[in-house]
């Protein structure tokens, strides 16, 4: 820490602090979901499978806000035709096959540090950290406690520059059960050659490394 943060009232060193947080994290979130193993199943970070039967997965890819729902989709069937050969099969069938879209508001102000979904808070000089806010979509904002007024709506309000930015965050996550197969497999627009769907997404397919 420099001298001249040092110097600095509680308040201000704390607003730095928050826009420091605020970028890191958004230089995190920059890019669109690589190929990768999600580090929970289910996540929105990457893929995950279960295994159901010797012949039969549940497979999931979840993407974050930056990920396009066909991204998504195809990094979903790459996912089961690996696993197909890694396993020695041929094809792979698509059965309940589901794309979910997960929507939510965000909200962002002047200055970074509040977002009502992720549950950060922001310091006020005159009535000091708050908390209680809360966003409906029927409702608003409804700041609650923390600054000096209770259940006072404004939807327009923002605590540094009466100037914030709302948003809807969209992230796609496939979902399907996957039966494998050998030789040819059954006719159907769900059956699919492993290793051609290997060889024919190979360069749609972003790896970590290359976002790196």
């Amino acid at each position: 820490m420099t001298m001249t943060s040092l110097s600095l009232p509680p308040f201000r060193q704390a607003r730095h602090l928050l826009l420091a947080a605020s970028a890191c994290a958004l230089m995190a979130c920059a890019t669109a979901t690589p190929y990768q193993a999600a580090s929970e199943p289910g996540g929105f970070d990457g893929f995950s499978q279960q295994m159901i039967e010797n012949d039969r997965a549940r497979i999931t890819f979840g993407g974050n806000s930056l990920t396009k729902r066909d991204t998504v989709e195809n990094y979903l069937l790459y996912r089961a035709a690996e696993m197909a050969v890694e396993r020695g099969f041929d094809t792979f069938t698509l059965q309940e096959r589901e794309t979910e879209e997960n929507t939510r508001v965000r909200v962002t102000p002047g200055l970074g540090g509040y977002d009502p979904y992720f549950g950060y808070s922001f310091y006020r000089p005159r009535f000091g950290w708050s908390r209680g806010y809360r966003y409906s979509r029927f409702a608003g904002f409804n700041r609650g406690r923390g600054f000096g007024r209770r259940g006072f709506y404004d939807p327009f309000y923002d605590p540094f520059f009466d100037d914030f930015d709302v948003r809807e965050i969209t992230k796609y996550r496939a979902t399907s059960e996957v039966k494998f197969g050998r030789g040819a497999g059954p006719d159907g627009p769900n059956t699919f050659n492993a290793r051609e769907v290997l060889e024919n997404l190979s360069s749609a397919i972003t790896f970590p490394e290359e976002t790196s």
